[in-house]
């Protein structure tokens, strides 16, 4: 069953084209990674995904419905991981995940459980401003999870894990639907089913097996 359709998605900041036409079908389960060089448009592509910015044209569908005119609705199916970490510095790992939980209407438990998972359980008491970015970077995709989304949104979430991004990032999308942007082809290759390929906004078209494109 298809969870996330996207039909002709584009967006223009001012006269840029950011992205032009893309077209998504993305199965329950199925991993797909977005490669492309800068500015090709992949954090453009997953923002949309997310819900955090409206296209300029086109349609999107997760899990059937219309992704930002129930975008209230769907926020529970949502994960996602920006460039940014977005945490509250002042706060402690731990403080920032429940203040996520209680905005997700997620059990506190959960707080401990996600921090384990992306291996900061030592970690649960520091101040996040006081984290190595790595580490804040695991925090991000901690809080993504908190709530078990069905889609997770990943952009370029191996910055700065560290060697064990793989494995880490194996464990964290087992059982959810998946779309990750990143420069890593082998990352790529080892994590996804499916690729798909952006170029100055356009779509290069999707394979099954990792091809790169030069």
């Amino acid at each position: 069953m298809s969870l996330v359709v996207a039909n002709g998605l584009a967006h223009r900041f001012g006269n840029e084209i950011a992205l032009m036409g893309v077209d998504l079908v993305l199965d329950t389960g199925e991993h797909m990674a977005v490669l492309g060089d800068n500015g090709a448009g992949k954090t453009t592509l997953l923002r949309i995904l997310a819900t955090a910015l409206h296209p300029t044209a086109g349609e999107l569908k997760i899990a059937g419905l219309d992704a930002f005119r129930e975008r209230r609705r769907l926020r529970h199916y949502l994960g996602y991981v920006a460039h940014a970490p977005g945490l509250y510095p002042a706060l402690t790992a731990a403080e920032n995940l429940e203040f996520f939980c209680d905005l997700q209407d997620v059990n506190r438990s959960r707080a401990a459980e996600a921090l384990q998972a992306v291996g900061l359980s030592g970690a649960a008491r520091k101040r996040a401003g006081e984290l190595s970015r790595g580490m804040q970077q695991r925090l991000a995709i901690a809080r993504a999870i908190l709530h078990e989304p069905r889609l997770l949104i990943l952009d370029e979430p191996d910055a700065s894990l560290g060697a064990d991004a793989a494995d880490l990032l194996q464990r964290v999308m087992e059982d959810k639907t998946v779309v990750l942007a990143t420069h890593d082809h082998a990352l790529a290759n080892k994590l996804c089913q499916r690729t798909l390929v952006l170029r100055s906004g356009r779509s290069l078209g999707t394979a099954t097996r990792l091809r790169v494109v030069k």
